[in-house]
């Protein structure tokens, strides 16, 4: 059999398809990068195993992160079970990748020899050159970038949505907090020029998309980099001029940074959506600090108060650490407080757990494990009754809620579809009788509110057919061409569902 090698360092193999997977761990930004990871392998000629594959690929690789306490002991353990799989399949590679890979280094292939690639965060356009290199050299091969070569939304990308997007604006973080590990793997914080970031936001519009999250470590510090003080807000309103777009959302923000230019370009432009991801961490100012967040309670209510005057029909949610080092009940009882005042739409609360090589990791007053649990489940009470609340009153509300797939699990049972609203919250509607698409837009009545959805049972009052949809139409045309296992599916856009039952919030959390 032969075998021909490019620049890109893929080798084709005569009459031969190689598959790969690509399991992602952590946040927004893993999700991004694994993207262009599927993007890098596919320009390489390799072909997305189906997605029950669960190791039976040519290429397996781990998009990892070690924000939680044991992150580095599930991926042992997923890398062992690969073990006799991969000595059972010749030629079968392993990699892994991000932020525990930047991290771990050479330990990775000390603990589990059978993997052929270690990356880090800073080098994903390298894999696959490093698993060519692997191939030929039949040793495992480790190379860790300490600065960004390139910025993921430079290299190649299999999206996988037809309408939606990731855009990545800036990469790393200044900030100093001391339950994250974030900047000692990301680096700290790099933007791209806002020209670059317009050019790939038209050009995405010119592919069917209509919807972009602007993504970053802590989005709207945008422009500390460029000397430009006000170049988040000018790129938000940059957005809202590009015709096709239809809506632009952002993540991750960080109070300290989050201005009233900010606020008046977010109201506005009328594409940018009326929702807001606004990390709290904690009501009690000795615990902010502690945190080394760099404001008090008082400043976020304070901007909370500003975007609701702005914008009232606004969604807000945040995320919230229980139990971290030293608090004490009062502390606690100041979370409670500002989670009433604040009146969340959803919230991601989390158990504190030490994370190594972070200052928190060693402080002294660690919480007992049953006092964090009893101190999450009344906030997590607290936080569904408010949602709740929040969510009836959108009872009678005509809302324009654009098509989503895979986001209602029950759709095929009950004959609904579903979707999110302006402000993100998911909907569940009543089937019209014409054909819909993910992508297309419908015009809806809010009949009933659950505390994290709610339904239309009535009948649409309206479908309009988009370019978003003709994009899904046409790629899910094409997949069915290709061979089996490369169908595609919608990644959750914007905020996640409210609430799970994690120990650590995601590194993009700010």
């Amino acid at each position: 059999m032969t075998s021909s090698k490019d620049g890109t360092g893929a080798v084709a193999e005569a009459g031969v398809t190689r598959t790969y997977e690509v399991r992602t761990y952590g946040c927004q930004m893993n999700v991004h990068d694994s993207e262009r990871l599927s993007g890098l392998l596919e320009e390489a000629g390799y072909v997305k195993a189906p997605a029950d594959a669960d190791g039976d690929a040519d290429v397996v690789v781990f998009n990892t992160c070690a924000v939680r306490e044991n992150a580095d002991n599930k991926l042992y353990g997923n890398l062992g079970r690969l073990a006799p799989r991969k000595a059972g399949r010749p030629g079968m590679q392993i990699a892994v990748g991000g932020c525990l890979a930047q991290k771990d280094r050479d330990t990775i292939v000390k603990k589990a020899p059978w993997v052929d690639v270690v990356f880090g965060t800073h080098n994903i356009g390298k894999l696959p050159v490093l698993l060519e290199r692997a191939r030929v050299q039949e040793e495992a091969q480790v190379e860790i970038a300490e600065s960004l070569e390139a910025f993921p939304s430079t290299l190649p990308t299999r999206r996988e949505s037809a309408y939606a997007a990731w855009v990545s604006i800036s990469v790393g973080c200044n900030n100093t907090c001391t339950f994250c590990i974030v900047p000692a793997l990301r680096g700290k914080e790099e933007d791209r020029r806002p020209g670059d970031i317009l050019a790939e936001v038209e050009a995405l519009v010119a592919e069917g998309v209509s919807e972009i999250t602007l993504l970053g470590q802590n989005v709207n510090a945008y422009g500390s980099d460029l000397g430009d003080r006000e170049a988040f807000s000018k790129l938000l309103r940059a957005c809202g001029r590009i015709e096709g777009l239809e809506r632009v959302r952002f993540t991750s923000p960080h109070p300290r940074d989050f201005t009233d230019d900010v606020i008046a370009a977010m109201a506005e432009t009328p594409n940018v959506m009326p929702q807001l991801h606004m990390p709290m961490q904690s009501g009690s100012d000795t615990v902010l600090k502690a945190m080394r967040r760099s404001y008090r309670q008082e400043r976020f209510l304070g901007i909370i108060e500003k975007v609701r005057a702005a914008i009232p029909h606004a969604a807000i949610s945040t995320d919230i650490i229980v139990g971290f080092p030293g608090e004490t009940e009062e502390d606690f009882e100041q979370t409670m407080h500002a989670v009433r005042e604040a009146r969340f739409a959803n919230a991601f609360t989390f158990q504190y757990s030490k994370r190594p090589g972070t200052p928190a990791a060693t402080m002294e007053g660690q919480i007992p494990k049953e006092v964090v649990q009893e101190r999450y489940m009344r906030l997590v009470a607290l936080q569904e009754e408010i949602s709740w609340e929040e969510n009836k009153k959108q009872v009678g509300r005509t809302l324009e809620v654009m098509v989503a797939e895979g986001e209602g699990r029950k759709d095929g049972e009950t004959r609904r579809l579903s979707g999110r609203a302006p402000d993100n919250r998911l909907v569940h509607f009543t089937q019209p009788d014409e054909d819909v698409r993910p992508g297309d837009v419908v015009t809806v009545e809010i009949t009933y509110a659950a505390p994290h959805h709610l339904l239309a049972e009535g009948p649409t009052t309206g479908v309009r057919r988009t370019r978003a949809g003709d994009a899904w139409e046409k790629r899910n045309a094409e997949a069915a061409a290709k061979p089996a296992g490369v169908l595609l599916g919608l990644p959750k856009i914007g905020v996640p569902e409210p609430l799970p039952a994690a120990d650590a919030p995601a590194c993009g959390s700010h």
